[in-house]
């Protein structure tokens, strides 16, 4: 299953290319509209790019009233990607979110680098949005969390049913003439190319620590990368930098996946999952 990363992707300016996922996730919505983060946002580097959004949108209203009806008649199914500054702003997103058809399951951002974090534990949110939304909930962790292993081991008991690995990590590029930072925020999160080694080893700890079912991301452009992260215990693979400089990378990646399934004489991407362990952990119902 392909997926976006959230907020790689504007489907309502896009529609072609988000009708070429299996799935649309949703840039991350807030209880309230944000501005975002003030000016330059984004900033190229050698290997990737760094971004410092800051969360921009219009609120759990707005997405609700406007967008997400229009996203729903793309014909794709939608995850909501949401975030906050407490516990009780996951679990009111969730709650809003719960009983709309148009919403296949949320993603929770636990994990953005450009805003300022929650004071409860990534446990403790996932905890806190479960009881209000029968919807599957899916962890977004970041690469710098002390023990990672453990941190996904601490969602899956809160209630996660999958982890989305991962989000992207904090850096700096300074500009060649004043060696001042480029970005407006100065620091930003970090993804493409050369986040996928860490984005592996993500994927590859959480997957033995918990079997759960995981969507991979972190510098995906090509269907052997796809292949690696599912090998590495990913079951699903979202697209992120790729997409601004590819729109055709969802239709690219798949076919060059398919291609590298058969030259191994595997039948489809399940069979891929978990093959870097040797051994599957029991997979968790």
């Amino acid at each position: 299953m392909i997926l976006n990363a959230s907020g790689c992707l504007d489907a309502l300016e896009a529609p072609e290319v988000a009708r070429a996922l299996d799935v649309f996730v949703t840039k991350t919505v807030t209880p309230q509209p944000r501005e975002g983060n003030r000016p330059v946002r984004i900033a190229e580097t050698e290997a990737g790019m760094l971004n410092s959004i800051g969360l921009e949108n219009p609120g759990i209203d707005g997405l609700l009233e406007d967008k997400l009806p229009r996203l729903a008649e793309l014909g794709v199914p939608l995850w909501v990607s949401v975030g906050g500054f407490a516990a009780n702003d996951y679990a009111q997103l969730c709650a809003a979110l719960d009983e709309r058809h148009e919403v296949t399951a949320i993603e929770l951002n636990l994990s953005c680098p450009n805003v300022e974090e929650a004071p409860e534990s990534a446990a403790e949110l996932v905890a806190a949005a479960r009881p209000q939304t029968g919807k599957p909930l899916y962890a977004k962790l970041s690469p710098a969390a002390t023990d990672l292993p453990e941190t996904a081991r601490a969602v899956q008991s809160a209630g996660a049913d999958g982890l989305s690995l991962v989000n992207t990590i904090r850096g700096l590029a300074l500009d060649d003439k004043t060696l001042q930072p480029r970005l407006g925020h100065e620091l930003g999160g970090y993804s493409g190319p050369a986040l996928k080694p860490i984005a592996l080893a993500a994927v590859y700890q959480c997957y033995r620590a918990t079997g759960l079912p995981i969507v991979g991301m972190g510098g995906i452009a090509t269907g052997r990368d796809a292949l690696d992260f599912l090998a590495a215990g990913a079951s699903s693979i979202a697209l992120g930098t790729v997409l601004f400089a590819d729109p055709e990378a969802p239709g690219r990646v798949r076919r060059e996946l398919a291609d590298e399934l058969a030259a191994r004489g595997l039948s489809g991407a399940e069979d891929a999952t978990g093959l870097a362990h040797g051994v599957r952990p029991a997979s968790v119902a």
